[in-house]
């Protein structure tokens, strides 16, 4: 089973990776305000996490998204869904 830190910890990898200061990733982060996430690096973020967890994740649902808890959240249903 896969838990909210391991997914926080997915996605805070893969934000460094492309160049985010680690300091900037918590939960409370908003990824447009606080990130600077632009569509595209949801986009990219998104898929990345679609195959580090094997879940796919719908476009609309991505709208809904604000906060990196939001994203963590997100994946953490979608895993279930495919449990």
């Amino acid at each position: 089973m896969t838990d909210r830190q391991e997914i926080f910890e997915a996605i805070e990898a893969h934000l460094v990776a492309r160049g985010l200061d680690q300091d900037s990733i918590t939960m409370q982060a908003d990824l447009l305000r606080d990130l600077d996430l632009d569509s595209l690096d949801t986009m990219e973020l998104t898929v990345g996490m679609e195959e580090r967890f094997g879940v796919e994740i719908p476009d609309t649902e991505l709208e809904s998204l604000r906060t990196v808890e939001d994203a963590v959240d997100l994946i953490g249903r979608r895993i279930a869904v495919n449990a």
